[in-house]
């Protein structure tokens, strides 16, 4: 992979998975619609892609531009610079929940907190992302540092007056009670939500957006299924979280932008919608969210 926009990128180890091949591209959508989440900084599989490449499958399948997230300084000043240099591309910048003890521990935090509060002040950087709260890759010992990670987080949303992009693994009831507590940014999108209906309903009556990403295929998932069939269309976005979460019948193989379809098609026939119908009010959702990317 040529990295486009810097020198920064970050290696997805290939063990375990059979084939790393990225798969044919899916039949295009006829309505565009946008990935709202990914991590297009990561190589992955045995024909990595560059930037431009990543961007151009996408859009030759419908998927008219991308939220490039972020979860430490490095891949924040990569999402930013790559932004910069392609129109399909909107940046997210954040420390992640389980690099924010890593930070604290060495005495950095406030000093990368500063980094993403003048990465945040870039026209092209429209949200704060991921952050939020991981329990289940980080011990005790390290929430409290990542409660004072994620407050801080929403603070710089609030001050930029950008969107927030949670990360919300094992934490369901702590994140909801800190945004309670804080105060949520006015556009608060839950990024891959792994929650049930029970969940969708609390953060609809919040006025919180979810996210669906290819997860929502997995045979297992019957919670997403139901926590999507709950959830206002209005408040509905799609994302890839590439290079993870493949959706199926591909689970294993690299994913990428230009899988999307794939997940809106899946979605739209759980909902008993037209995929068009479906991808309109996506495509509407997205940039309610996050501005126009031109």
């Amino acid at each position: 992979m040529t990295d486009e926009p810097g020198t920064y990128v970050r290696e997805r180890s290939g063990e375990g998975r059979k084939d790393l091949r990225y798969p044919v591209p899916p039949e295009p959508l006829a309505v565009p619609v946008y990935d709202n989440h990914c991590h297009l900084e990561i190589v992955d599989g045995d024909d990595p892609l560059t930037l431009t490449e990543h961007l151009d499958r996408a859009e030759a399948v419908g998927i008219a531009g991308v939220v490039q997230s972020s979860g430490d300084v490095e891949s924040s000043r990569w999402a930013v610079a790559a932004a910069e240099s392609d129109q399909r591309v909107l940046a997210a910048v954040a420390i992640h929940p389980n690099d924010a003890p890593t930070y604290a521990a060495a005495g950095r935090l406030d000093e990368a907190l500063a980094v993403i509060d003048e990465l945040a002040a870039h026209p092209r950087t429209r949200a704060i992302g991921e952050t939020g709260l991981d329990y289940f890759r980080t011990d005790e010992p390290g929430h409290a540092v990542q409660l004072e990670s994620f407050e801080a987080h929403i603070v710089l949303a609030k001050k930029h007056g950008l969107a927030m992009q949670i990360h919300d693994r094992d934490a369901h009831d702590d994140v909801l009670a800190t945004l309670a507590r804080v105060g949520a940014p006015e556009k608060t999108v839950f990024h891959c939500f792994s929650g049930d209906d029970t969940m969708a309903r609390v953060c609809a009556e919040a006025g919180y957006y979810l996210s669906f990403a290819g997860n929502v295929t997995f045979k297992n998932a019957q919670n997403l299924r139901d926590a999507l069939a709950v959830t206002p269309r209005d408040r509905i976005l799609v994302e890839t979280d590439a290079p993870f979460l493949t959706p199926v019948p591909l689970r294993g193989r690299p994913n990428a932008p230009y899988l999307v379809p794939i997940t809106v098609r899946f979605m739209a026939a759980e909902l008993g919608m037209d995929a068009d119908e479906l991808g309109a009010q996506l495509a509407a959702n997205t940039i309610e969210v996050y501005g126009s990317f031109e």
